[in-house]
């Protein structure tokens, strides 16, 4: 039951490409919109394949169901700066108020991908058995940190040869206790496990006891210049809750500005040409 004047739950699904994302969303507002008043909005780069996908399959009025183009790598929008995000959903919640839930889904990016919790007030990480048994091993702040983990596809599991209870307690492993779930669309008991964890989150948001957590960081990632040169660096994290209204850092007030580096690139000791720069760190690899 909608409650008037509340703000809506803001539920981020993340997850690599072909991880089932949209399936994933789609099932959610099949089987909850009968209870719930219910938004979407989807990230793609440069299309809006996956709102048209949704409003393909019927299970919300196509007006509800909106898209981002990023233009950028996926996580640009969803942490680094969510303002087309932000704009969209609170558009989204005028237009429909009140709203009990927009999901946001994230284009397909890397496991290192996660949501800003000044965007999202929760988030489901997507796995899925047809993209290897062994990506649950593999770690990273979604799959470590995010609210849900979810192991989709799991009727898959016979037909690629992975042994879904083993990727299913990889997960676990990696996760601190934290919940994963097998899912599949041909499975009940997955789906009400699914919709069953939506409502006690949507509970908790709705008794004011639930608490955004930072997934984060991005792995180490670089930022090139115009002249070829950048900055390579790694978002911090704690894991301590974190205040929407008081960011610990501010894009526009970082501790270094490029303007006015210690260093002049045109003083390096060393010359790039005969030196190349080493990244900071290993690059994202696109799962």
């Amino acid at each position: 039951m909608t409650i008037a004047g509340a703000r809506s739950l803001r539920l981020g699904v993340a997850g690599p490409v072909g991880t089932g994302k949209s399936s994933l969303i789609a099932m959610i507002c099949r089987e909850m919109a009968p209870e719930l008043n219910l938004g979407v909005i989807t990230n793609d780069i440069y299309t809006d394949e996956d709102a048209r996908f949704l409003r393909s399959a019927g299970v919300l009025d196509p007006a509800r169901i909106r898209a981002v183009e990023t233009g950028a790598c996926p996580h640009t929008a969803i942490r680094d700066d969510v303002t087309a995000n932000l704009l969209a959903v609170e558009d989204l919640e005028a237009d429909f108020a009140p709203l009990d839930m927009v999901l946001v889904e994230s284009g397909g990016d890397n496991l290192t991908a996660t949501f800003s919790p000044a965007l999202v007030d929760a988030q489901i990480f997507v796995l899925d058995v047809a993209g290897g048994g062994d990506v649950a091993r593999k770690g990273g702040p979604g799959i470590g940190r995010a609210d849900l983990l979810v192991v989709n596809k799991t009727d898959l599991g016979p037909y690629v040869g992975v042994d879904v209870p083993a990727m299913i307690a990889d997960g676990m492993a990696a996760r601190d206790g934290r919940p994963v779930l097998g899912v599949s669309r041909l499975d009940r008991e997955s789906i009400d496990a699914l919709t069953d964890w939506v409502r006690s989150v949507l509970d908790s948001f709705r008794s004011g006891t639930h608490v955004a957590v930072d997934p984060g960081p991005m792995a180490p990632h670089f930022h090139a210049g115009d002249e070829g040169e950048g900055d390579t660096h790694a978002h911090q994290h704690d894991d301590h809750p974190h205040d929407h209204a008081d960011h610990s850092h501010d894009h526009a007030d970082h501790s270094h500005d490029h303007a006015d580096h210690s260093h002049e690139h045109a003083d390096h000791s060393h010359e790039h040409a005969d030196h190349p720069r080493k990244l900071a760190g290993p690059a994202a690899t696109r799962a």
